[in-house]
């Protein structure tokens, strides 16, 4: 039979059989389908549909668990949060206080700087080049009372929280070590200083060997990566920004995902999606600089890390009133109802629940029902 009028018998025979008689593809064992706008309003659904087959089997961070978090700037957000929550957090610790990864961990914003700090720290290599500078420019040298003060940090740490910020670095070109960031001005040198960006497979392999020298050095510890979902403030490619942070974030979670699925049985590398709580359960939560996040958006994503890390020792805070004032703060929620949560007005709220929140009716009902089922809870709350 002619192609042409197989494709058209299939097609005339499957309009006739109608829904009775489709058939559909085979889907394998595992089929998660991508939930629609309803479906992701309760509390719950960030669990639901995020965090699904990324989840610890049980919280294993209580008070005395010592957790050091580095990498972007995004690992600041995790420190302080969990620092005001009296969990044992490097940047609290008087003794950690010289390690660059306490001191200027949130600038360490790539997979290749993150390995050195490992790799000084316990095997002593250092690097022929001035590759790390603060924000100012100043060089941070290989002294070792400091690397002596890192290397006694990472031997009592029991949770490393990894933060991979961007895949864009800058190099020395003989050496092909890699910066923190770029060169100062008065230290370039166009002959020796390139930019590139890094490929998933340096990016897999950095990670590789950090898990390594963590499994070496300090058996027994668990590794949390994050992908940063702070976007690039600028490039240095040729293109639009807004194009090679796509890039840049892309080749990052290659290369964590790759990792994850290689050691998926060790049961001691974990990832956490804040990048995807952030950018697509919000939609666009951004503030007006496109980069920064909202108080109660980061507040949400700490959490909803500690209900599903951290051990209940009566004091959590509710997920369901941090879910509220997240999706108001990112305008899926009226943005007076955040201020109303805020300030206990909870008739104030109850008034709003009868009203259009959405054109959609289901996502309109949906956002109606998280109100009242967010009215009983806070009324419970303060009944108990």
């Amino acid at each position: 039979m002619d192609p042409r009028k197989r494709i058209e018998k299939v097609e005339h025979d499957r309009r006739d059989a109608g829904p009775a008689r489709h058939h559909t593809w085979y889907r394998g064992p595992h089929t998660n389908r991508a939930p629609k706008q309803p479906a992701m309003i309760a509390p719950t659904s960030v669990a639901e549909h995020v965090l699904k087959g990324w989840m610890p089997a049980a919280p294993a961070i209580d008070r005395q668990t010592r957790i050091t978090a580095f990498g972007s700037c995004f690992a600041a957000n995790i420190s302080t949060w969990l620092g005001k929550r009296n969990y044992r957090v490097s940047a609290k610790d008087p003794d950690a206080q010289a390690a660059y990864v306490v001191s200027i961990g949130e600038g360490m914003v790539n997979s290749f700087v993150i390995r050195q700090q490992f790799e000084w720290a316990w095997e002593g290599r250092t690097f022929d080049q001035p590759l790390w500078h603060g924000y100012d420019a100043s060089e941070f040298g290989y002294d070792e009372s400091v690397r002596r003060a890192t290397q006694r940090l990472f031997d009592a740490t029991d949770v490393f929280i990894l933060t991979f910020g961007l895949s864009e670095v800058w190099y020395d070109a003989p050496t092909g070590e890699v910066f923190w960031r770029t060169i100062p001005k008065d230290a370039y040198d166009p002959e020796r200083h390139r930019f590139r960006v890094s490929s998933v497979e340096e990016n897999r392999d950095n990670i590789a060997a950090i898990v390594r020298l963590i499994r070496t050095h300090r058996p027994g510890a668990k590794v949390i990566m994050t992908l940063s979902p702070i976007p690039l403030i600028a490039t240095f490619r040729d293109n639009s920004c807004i194009t090679s942070n796509a890039v840049s974030k892309a080749v990052l979670r290659v290369a964590i995902d790759e990792t994850m699925r290689a050691e998926q049985e060790a049961g001691d590398v974990f990832y956490w999606p804040s990048y995807e709580i952030v950018t697509d359960v919000f939609r666009s939560p951004y503030k007006a600089d496109r980069r920064h996040l909202p108080a109660p958006v980061l507040d949400f994503v700490m959490t909803q890390f500690e209900h599903a890390w951290c051990i209940d020792e009566g004091a959590r805070p509710p997920l369901d009133r941090a879910w509220v004032l997240a999706l108001s703060a990112a305008g899926i929620l009226p943005r007076r109802i955040g201020r109303f949560v805020q300030k206990g007005a909870l008739d104030r709220i109850e008034a709003w629940a009868g009203k259009d929140l959405d054109e959609d009716p289901e996502v309109n009902e949906a956002l109606q029902r998280l109100l009242h089922d967010f009215l009983e809870g806070e009324a419970a709350r303060k009944a108990a």
